[in-house]
């Protein structure tokens, strides 16, 4: 089994036609419980800050609007994510077993990528392609 985890969360935008990423948090998680921990922390973390509920601040009146239709509700998405006990068990199972995990989510403008790998594996250069795990 392996035995820690270096995990990394970024957000990704286009600026003036190009690709950026912004990260936006790294773990070096002693143990999987605690890297899955991080990573489900991180999504609620993104998710309130996409989708605050208006009863848990003030927020001045029309601060909050809802998006189109046509939009996927990232917050929404993440929060599922977190919540759904065989995506959990699959990452799970993924890290332990030495392979790269990404969970990933976006909207009409930015994807939020959420990454968990082994360092065991990233010593071992990995040679198994990783778990792309769509949350949409």
């Amino acid at each position: 089994m392996h035995d820690e985890f270096l995990c990394h969360v970024t957000a990704y935008g286009t600026c003036d036609g190009r690709r950026i990423g912004v990260p936006l948090g790294t773990y070096r998680a002693p143990t999987l419980a605690l890297a899955l921990w991080w990573l489900r922390d991180r999504a609620i973390w993104i998710a309130e800050r996409l989708d605050p509920q208006p009863e848990g601040a003030p927020f001045p009146p029309n601060a909050l609007v809802p998006v189109g239709d046509s939009v996927a509700d990232v917050p929404a998405l993440l929060r599922a994510w977190c919540t759904d006990v065989g995506q959990q068990e699959l990452v799970a199972d993924e890290l332990a077993n030495g392979r790269l995990v990404r969970v990933a989510t976006h909207d009409d403008t930015t994807e939020y990528e959420l990454l968990a790998e082994s360092v065991d594996a990233l010593r071992m250069q990995r040679t198994v392609p990783p778990l792309v795990v769509p949350v949409a």
